[in-house]
């Protein structure tokens, strides 16, 4: 599409922070004014719209709105009825990618053990959750309780918490990995390479492939784009 505005601000108002183009307000798909709770978010929406097109006249995809994309999800889908996200997220739990493991070769086995179990053993601490570990693709049964911990865990987060889990959690491949980057335990580049252990293993072993190589990058970036969002939301500031 065409850019039409010149200038993006944010502006406060009772229901959170708009983003005006040229004074007109940013709507959603569905029509609503898009409304932002943090601050820091706002700006940097409002940021991304003032670049987006490179000047009035140029030309925008909504590709350049990432940080829109997500807080809108966040307001006009899972804000109304947060139950069906969070159902989604907490499932992950269920079949966590650190619980599978190799049984050979030994070098992929150490590996998943010193790169994995230590986020194990913080979602046990930090949770209460214990999950179990299992060889193979075998089904690896988790105790009700560690699912119904993570579950609460999961259930606390706001609706833009969940929007930025639901890209987080399902690009990893591990519920355990989104909330510790959620936490801030984790940056995205490291919860990249958690979540795409196997993978990276197997190029080094067997040579890059190009195609793995981009479906890597474009889940690199969907780790990035959420782990903004969850920075931006805790940032300290007016809110």
């Amino acid at each position: 599409m065409k850019r039409f505005w010149d200038h993006a601000e944010v502006v406060a108002t009772p229901a959170g922070h708009t983003i005006l183009l040229d004074g007109k307000t940013v709507r959603l798909p569905g029509g609503a004014a898009l409304h932002v709770g943090p601050a820091a978010l706002a700006r940097a929406i409002a940021a991304e719209w003032q670049a987006a097109g490179g000047a009035k006249g140029g030309e925008m995809s909504f590709a350049d709105t990432p940080l829109t994309r997500i807080a809108g999800t966040a307001q006009e889908r899972i804000a109304p009825d947060p139950w069906p996200t969070i159902d989604a997220i907490a499932r992950y739990g269920e079949s966590d990618l650190l619980c599978f493991r190799a049984e050979a070769p030994e070098s992929l086995v150490r590996r998943q053990e010193e790169s994995w179990q230590p986020w194990l053993e913080w979602a046990a601490e930090a949770h209460g959750a214990r999950l179990r570990v299992g060889i193979g693709v075998t089904p690896l049964r988790q105790h009700r309780d560690a699912i119904a911990v993570l579950r609460e865990a999961v259930a606390g987060f706001d609706s833009l918490g969940l929007a930025a889990l639901g890209l987080a959690v399902p690009a990893t491949g591990s519920l355990v990995l989104g909330l510790a980057l959620a936490a801030g335990r984790l940056d995205a580049a490291a919860a990249h390479t958690l979540g795409a252990l196997d993978e990276i293993y197997q190029a080094e072993l067997w040579g890059e492939d190009a195609a793995a190589a981009a479906r890597r990058q474009a889940i690199a970036a969907e780790i990035a784009l959420a782990a903004r969002v969850l920075a931006l939301a805790r940032e300290p500031g007016e809110q």
